[in-house]
């Protein structure tokens, strides 16, 4: 173009270059500027061709406005820059540099605009790092200004970026289009938004179905401290190891203090030996002081053998005898509270009718005494006190009710040694037993069916009485089996071996009440005379009696029965007997009157035969 183009001319020139279709920018809205690249052509060398003046206002001007200058050569583009500057006083130079950093344009007057979404000016921030200043109120939040490599040589440096204000210098890149000016461009004609590109959109949130927002204030990155609670339970240290639960802790700490028990038992076990081992080698430390059980009551259980012992011993008394010919020592016990004390008849044999008899009782006390009574065939005699007060009888308990195996005390003076207390059983009834045999006509025999203990007797328990676990007299102490001798008597010297014999408390309390009242027993008796010396099994009639008489004594029980001499008797109650002596000793443990069942046999048969029993008088 050789001439210069009137106003009206350039305008419509403009609108004719305006592509259609073109949106108007929004209010306050700036395009990318971009900068000047190194190696660029100067303004008068843009000048000179017409083509680019339009680039040439661009580079002086930094506007975001675009204006169209008529290509009217050097003269020309310089009074449009004029002109442009003079339209936008608030623009400011810069002070350095061949770049002017531009200030916004004036808001032009509104003009109708259709809700677009603008492509944004930054790519997406790969480190999420907050910006630098405050964007635009539709831009995201600009990227951290890394470091770039040097520029070359002789390049000019944009000044810093201003985060705030309208005169923001916007970040390196490429210059955009200066806008038109605003007086010159035609009304805006709303478009669609052309489509944003994907690498420069905003990050969005894909599980949304909502419409992504606009808002301006961008999203504040998570800060993973911001909610720390340094007393709360968390589930992780800061060191990542796992927290403990409740129930770990108390296992722990369980563990830990079981094992700081036994830490302590061993090393208190260890201390204990050492102190332990030191006080027994070195005999203590000072003064020896030895254990001992604190007192304790007195009493004891009445079925206990102490409680027995405690009730019976004040009623036990021992006997010292004296005689023309020898003297002896023995047992009794009181019967009633009138002085009576039964014994046995060998005890007091050696006083006869002249000897002397004197009774000392538990407490010490003694007093003489005088015989009431005896009978050589039970071997039991009384013996009376006077002038004694206090006394203690012994209660009496029933022979029949005992068994074997039940517990027994008994309690004597073996070998003068007053008041020795022992236990036992009951070993087993109804033992046929003889003592004495020292006359040569044999009157001094006795014959017992007697209960056999356990419970050592020994010389001088002879009298004394054998209790049960009431207390109660169940036997009377007269016989032993020693292993010196053999001999079953009460009167020898030997020791006990755990074979020991009394009279059934029945037949000594038949028997007593005779002595006391009479003076005498009476005996049981069938009214025959025994072969004593038949050696075969059962008891034999004899030929004759002793004196010469028939064996079965006219009239008697046995004459009455029917039993003839030469008959041997084999059963008394359905109980076989061995001997003649077991005989007399099954026959003696009934009382006079009582009706017995003999089993005889005769010329080789057995037949049972019944009888009453007959009494005759002890001597």
């Amino acid at each position: 173009m050789g001439e210069a183009e009137t106003s009206a001319e350039a305008k419509a020139r403009v609108e004719a270059e305006t592509p259609s279709g073109a949106a108007a920018q929004p209010e306050g809205v700036a395009e990318k500027p971009t900068v000047a690249k190194a190696g660029a052509e100067t303004p008068a060398e843009a000048a000179g061709r017409p083509a680019e003046a339009e680039a040439l206002a661009d580079s002086a001007v930094g506007v975001g406005v675009r204006a169209e200058i008529p290509a009217v050569g050097e003269e020309a583009a310089a009074m449009a820059v004029v002109e442009a500057l003079a339209e936008r006083p608030d623009e400011e130079a810069s002070a350095s540099g061949d770049y002017a950093t531009p200030r916004p344009p004036a808001a032009p007057e509104p003009h109708p605009t259709v809700a677009t979404r603008p492509t944004p000016l930054h790519d997406p921030d790969p480190y999420s790092t907050p910006p630098y200043g405050e964007p635009g109120p539709w831009a995201p939040a600009p990227p951290v200004q890394h470091p770039a490599a040097p520029p070359a040589q002789d390049t000019p440096i944009p000044p810093p970026h201003n985060a705030t204000g309208p005169h923001a210098t916007p970040p390196a890149g490429p210059a955009p289009a200066p806008l038109p000016d605003p007086a010159l461009a035609p009304p805006a004609v709303p478009t669609p938004e052309p489509p944003l590109d994907p690498a420069l959109a905003p990050p969005q949130d894909l599980t949304s179905t909502s419409t992504p927002s606009l808002d301006p204030t961008p999203t504040p990155t998570p800060n993973p401290w911001q909610n720390y609670d340094p007393w709360a339970p968390a589930p992780f240290q800061h060191s990542g190891v796992g927290v403990d639960d409740k129930d770990t802790r108390r296992r722990r700490v369980r563990r830990r203090l079981v094992s700081g028990a036994v830490v302590l038992a061993l090393v208190s076990g260890g201390v204990g030996g050492i102190v332990g081992a030191y006080l027994e080698r070195d005999g203590g430390l000072g003064t020896v002081t030895l254990p001992q059980a604190g007192k304790e009551p007195a009493g004891r259980a009445p079925d206990s053998v102490a409680g027995i012992a405690a009730r019976a011993l004040p009623s036990v008394v021992t006997l010292h005898v004296t005689g023309a010919a020898e003297s002896g020592t023995g047992t009794g016990f009181v019967l009633d509270d009138l002085g009576h004390i039964l014994t046995n008849n060998h005890v007091v044999e050696p006083a006869g009718s002249g000897g002397k008899i004197t009774v000392t009782f538990n407490s010490g006390d003694t007093a003489k005494a005088t015989v009431v009574g005896r009978d050589s065939g039970y071997d039991l005699a009384v013996v009376k006190v006077t002038g004694v007060r206090g006394l203690r009888p012994l209660p009496l308990g029933n022979s029949d009710n005992v068994q074997v195996g039940d517990p027994v005390v008994a309690i004597g003076a073996p070998f003068d040694l007053a008041g020795t207390v022992t236990s036992g059983i009951i070993s087993a009834k109804e033992r046929p037993i003889t003592a004495g045999g020292d006359s040569t006509d044999g009157s001094d025999v006795s014959y017992v069916d007697a209960l056999q203990t356990d419970a050592p007797i020994n010389p001088g328990n002879s009298g004394g009485p054998l209790l049960d676990s009431r207390g109660r007299v169940i036997g009377i102490n007269s016989a032993i089996r020693s292993a010196d001798d053999g001999s079953d008597s009460g009167t020898g010297q030997a020791g006990s071996i755990g074979l020991g014999f009394a009279i059934p408390v029945n037949q000594a309390r038949r028997v007593a009440e005779e002595l006391i009242n009479t003076g005498k027993a009476t005996h049981p008796v069938i009214g025959v005379t025994l072969d004593m010396n038949y050696t075969g099994d059962g008891a034999r009639v004899g030929k004759k009696a002793a004196d010469g008489g028939p064996a079965v004594t006219a009239g008697g029980p046995g004459a009455k029965a029917g039993i003839k001499a030469g008959d041997v008797i084999t059963a008394v109650d359905g109980v076989r007997v061995h001997s003649g002596d077991e005989l007399i000793v099954r026959t003696r443990a009934h009382r006079p009157g009582d009706r017995l069942r003999l089993t005889v046999r005769r010329g080789g048969g057995e037949r049972t035969i019944s009888l009453v029993l007959g009494s005759s008088d002890s001597n």
